[in-house]
């Protein structure tokens, strides 16, 4: 069974609203806009949790933090308050997430920013958040080179302000390298391979070996593995270009980070603007179904969608063909 479009996810999300006290400050359609790759169980136990924290906190109607916080525990886990981190993790963690989170409000085709924070989450020791503006099905190759310099932006972060590489980049690189391998292997989007798409690899076992199988030559694969490297460099060096550009907005986010732990979409822009003495960000650029590109504004914020944990998982939603990127 195919997962719940947004409208579908809508009349879900209305059903389970019926026997709970939601407060006005709750948007249904906004909601259902964040929470693509969710199934009907996953959407009632999104309510579920929110009701529990409404009821944690002693309030009588369930209220629009109270999804932020069930969002968090149902995509990436509890809230790991018993891992303390020394001064100097913490400042890496805030640069890196700050890095982030300046490439996501400062570059056109990103989705737009909808929390930072580095208080460790599940796996994680930080989380940049992203909502998508609409549901897609058709990616730009703008907005998935965006989404790569946004998975990069806690990487080089590190690399501009400390002058070193660590751990904390790990799934950040696993998944800039599979959307990468998709864009040459599956998309099209390399020149030098051209429109051919091979798909993934496939297995097959011949007794107790596993062995793996390819529609395509050695010279091939190697033409591939460059193309991949290139790309990836190629953004690498677009988002030290955009960090030194906006070095002063990364400073302002990373020391308010360092304050406060969590910052609102709304925040960050704030600092980036002021710490760069102008409006920085603008609207967005979307492809809609028909092949028509609008300039967005901002929507108002709720849930956002499922878009990975700063230093250990990807920061945007990747291009899918079913499901929803980790």
């Amino acid at each position: 069974m195919p997962l719940p479009t947004q409208d579908e996810r809508r009349e879900i999300l209305a059903v389970h609203f019926r026997d709970k006290r939601i407060a006005d400050d709750v948007d249904i359609d906004v909601i259902a806009r964040g929470t693509p790759g969710m199934s009907g169980a996953d959407l009632a136990n999104l309510v579920n949790e929110a009701a529990l924290f409404a009821v944690r906190r002693g309030a009588h109607e369930v209220h629009k933090e109270d999804f932020d916080a069930a969002r968090d525990r149902v995509l990436m886990g509890l809230k790991r308050e018993s891992l303390a981190l020394s001064e100097e993790e913490k400042e890496i963690v805030a640069y890196h997430e700050g890095g982030h989170a300046v490439c996501a409000y400062v570059l056109e085709h990103a989705d737009p920013l909808h929390k930072v924070t580095i208080l460790p989450t599940g796996m994680a020791l930080g989380v940049t958040q992203q909502l998508p503006l609409e549901e897609r099905h058709i990616y730009k190759r703008e907005y998935i080179v965006d989404s790569l310099v946004v998975r990069l932006g806690g990487r080089v972060a590190e690399e501009l302000v400390f002058g070193h590489q660590s751990t904390g980049a790990n799934n950040d690189l696993v998944g800039c390298t599979e959307l990468a391998r998709k864009m040459v292997r599956e998309w099209g989007m390399s020149d030098r391979v051209g429109p051919m798409a091979w798909g993934s690899q496939g297995a097959v076992f011949l007794g107790e070996d596993l062995m793996h199988t390819r529609d395509y030559s050695d010279e091939t694969a190697r033409v591939i593995d460059e193309e991949v490297e290139r790309i990836l460099r190629d953004e690498e060096d677009r988002c030290r270009k955009v960090l030194t550009e906006y070095r002063a907005g990364l400073d302002a986010v990373a020391r308010a980070l360092l304050e406060k732990e969590t910052l609102e979409g709304e925040e960050v822009e704030r600092l980036v603007d002021e710490a760069m003495g102008r409006k920085v960000g603008g609207p967005r650029r979307i492809l809609h179904a028909d092949g028509t590109e609008e300039a967005v504004e901002r929507p108002p914020r709720a849930v956002a969608t499922p878009s990975g944990a700063g230093g250990d998982e990807p920061v945007a939603p990747a291009p899918r063909t079913g499901g929803v990127t980790d």
